[in-house]
């Protein structure tokens, strides 16, 4: 795997008010590598996301994809740039179908609606939802909802994508699935930035995880190592239980 860091996280730091979010955070994401993000509910990691994407303005620090800055970007700025997002709540355009929902992302790279079309059938193939493509979006069941979250942001045809909770709600038979199409996108020369709470995902496909809590870096490091890493525990469950 190459070293080259393809998105870069300085210093950043996030105030609501007196809260402070996200607190002086900096980490790599190595080209082709899938990174996991985890910690507990309200430790900062779909913030994080959020100023990756500049939905949220940063407070401080700079954010760098590639040798560009991009926290001065608007966000469809730095998805034209490569930058995909697959939310935590999903919420796809309901009374559309699911090509249809998956052409919207496509029209980021061309006007031409066969062109769209086309690039929405290959991504709904990939993503195993082509017997759906006419299906109302707003009828999909939760598995099927995620995956065309995921088809979505590939037809934008990113460099990095950036995964929120993919497998919150499915049962171990699709968080299986779930977890051969995020290999599947690697494959394809995809960066992964993946936060969830299934263990079970993050020690099955990430090369590198970093913990975070308050806002703040734990530990960085191998899967295993940063699950079982006791500070990482305590974060979870707390000083008592843990």
């Amino acid at each position: 795997m190459t070293s080259v860091a393809v998105l870069e996280v300085r210093k950043i730091v996030k105030r609501f008010g007196g809260l402070v979010a996200v607190d002086n955070l900096s980490f790599a994401v190595r080209e082709g590598e899938i990174f996991g993000l985890i910690g507990p509910n309200g430790s900062g990691k779909t913030t994080v996301f959020n100023l990756i994407n500049r939905f949220f303005p940063l407070t401080s620090g700079t954010i760098h994809f590639g040798d560009r800055r991009i926290d001065v970007l608007s966000p469809h700025q730095i998805c034209a740039l490569g930058i995909a997002r697959a939310f935590q709540v999903v919420k796809p355009l309901r009374r559309m179908t699911v090509l249809e929902n998956v052409m919207t992302g496509a029209f980021l790279r061309t006007r031409n609606v066969r062109r769209a079309r086309q690039k929405a059938l290959e991504v709904l193939d990939f993503c195993k939802l082509m017997h759906r493509k006419d299906f109302p979006a707003g009828k999909l069941t939760i598995a099927d909802r995620k995956r065309l979250e995921i088809a979505r942001a590939l037809a934008t045809e990113p460099r990095l994508l950036l995964l929120d909770e993919t497998a919150a709600g499915l049962n171990p038979r699709e968080t299986e699935e779930a977890i051969d199409i995020i290999r599947q996108i690697r494959e394809l020369g995809v960066t992964i930035i993946v936060v969830e709470h299934v263990m079970k995902v993050i020690t099955g496909i990430c090369d590198r995880v970093m913990a975070i809590n308050f806002g703040r870096e734990i530990t960085t490091g191998p899967p295993a190592a940063v699950v079982n890493h006791p500070e990482v525990i305590k974060a979870y469950l707390g000083e008592a239980d843990a």
